[in-house]
Parts: structure tokens; C-alpha cells; sequence
């Protein structure tokens, strides 16, 4: 799901042409990076794995009896092969489902960083207006920490600052996303 689009971006900044797609494409997916961990996803972590007969098992530190069920279908990321794509859950319990999976066997093993299991009717937040905007003004302000240093950033005291990527730039948006912010990205 790309929340900015190399369009968009190039529009936005009044590029033309000038920069190849590719440029830009990598501040629209660096935008995704930094906005997407931080609006609310349905989505569970595991934090160990194990194949076992062509059975794969994640485990969670954590009840997930009310997030899934047998039979249902679930988009698995950052486990590595053969865990990861959408999977259907054969089996679950307090804080472990499992699925068929073709690999060798492997024991129980830790994750890092933890895996993902998201229910495969996730948000679209491509489609929330606000979301979108805020998106935009990361992508702007990555692209100007790229090729404009000490533009625009004042410290506290008025004087031209070089650090255009700090806190201050989620603070600026985190009131525009309020409304879907994960409280998982509020610690701290």
C-alpha cells in the first residue's frame, strides 16, 4: 500500500521530470516506512516459529483465541521462508496457530525482529484523506533533508537548523492521524 505516489510526490514538489521515478519511488516507500508502524493495524506479532511435518507453528506472547480462528485466512510477513504468504489456519490455541507449510524441520526458535500475522482484511489507509496528507508532508520533508540541508528547520532560539528528520516531524502529523494512531507507537 503506498500512501504517496511517485505522481503525487513529483506534482507536489514541482520536479517535473527532473528526478527519475526511481528517486522518488524511494522517499514514497521511506514515507511508508516511518507513517505505517505507527497507525493501528490488525495485526499480532509472534516472536517464535517452528515446522514440524509440513505443519508450521507461530507462537505469541500473548491470548490470541479472540483474534483467530480455524479456517480463517491470514497474510504472514517477516518470518522467512516457508512461513511467510497467505496462510490458512488448520489449528490454534491460547498463544499459537498453525498451517500448512512445505519445509525441512526445524525446532522452536526465536524471531527477531517478530514476525506478523495480520488478518487479510487490513485497513486501506490509502483512502483515509488525512492519512494521505500526512503522508505527503513526510515525503516532502524527506525529500528536502535530501537535497535542501538547513532549509527551513529553526531551533528554538530562530537559528537555521541542519536536522529536518527529528521527533518534531511526527509531532507535526501525529494530530492529523489521531483518529487511527496505534497505541503500540505510543510508547515512550
Amino acid at each position: 500500500m503506498a500512501l504517496v505516489t511517485v505522481s503525487e510526490l513529483r506534482s507536489t514538489l514541482g520536479v517535473g521530470t527532473l528526478y527519475p521515478d526511481a528517486t522518488l519511488q524511494e522517499v514514497c516507500d521511506a514515507t511508508d516506512v516511518v507513517l505505517l508502524p505507527m497507525l493501528w493495524q490488525n495485526e499480532l506479532y509472534n516472536t517464535h516459529q517452528m515446522i514440524s511435518g509440513n505443519v508450521a507453528t507461530l507462537y505469541f506472547d500473548q491470548n490470541i483465541l479472540e483474534h483467530f480462528y480455524i479456517g480463517q485466512s491470514v497474510t504472514i510477513t517477516r518470518n522467512g521462508s516457508p512461513y511467510n504468504g497467505t496462510k490458512t489456519i488448520t489449528a490454534i490455541s491460547s498463544n499459537s496457530i498453525s498451517y500448512s507449510a512445505t519445509g525441512a524441520d526445524q525446532g522452536t526458535h526465536a524471531i527477531q525482529p517478530f514476525g506478523i500475522v495480520a488478518d487479510s482484511s487490513a485497513t486501506d489507509y490509502a483512502t483515509d484523506t488525512a492519512v494521505q496528507q500526512a503522508a505527503l508532508m513526510i515525503a516532502v520533508e524527506i525529500w528536502q533533508a535530501r537535497t535542501a540541508t538547513l532549509s527551513g528547520s529553526n531551533a528554538v532560539d530562530f537559528q537555521p537548523s541542519p536536522y529536518r528528520m527529528s521527533a518534531q516531524l511526527l509531532a507535526k502529523i501525529r494530530g492529523m492521524i489521531a483518529h487511527c494512531l496505534s497505541p503500540n507507537s505510543m510508547v515512550g
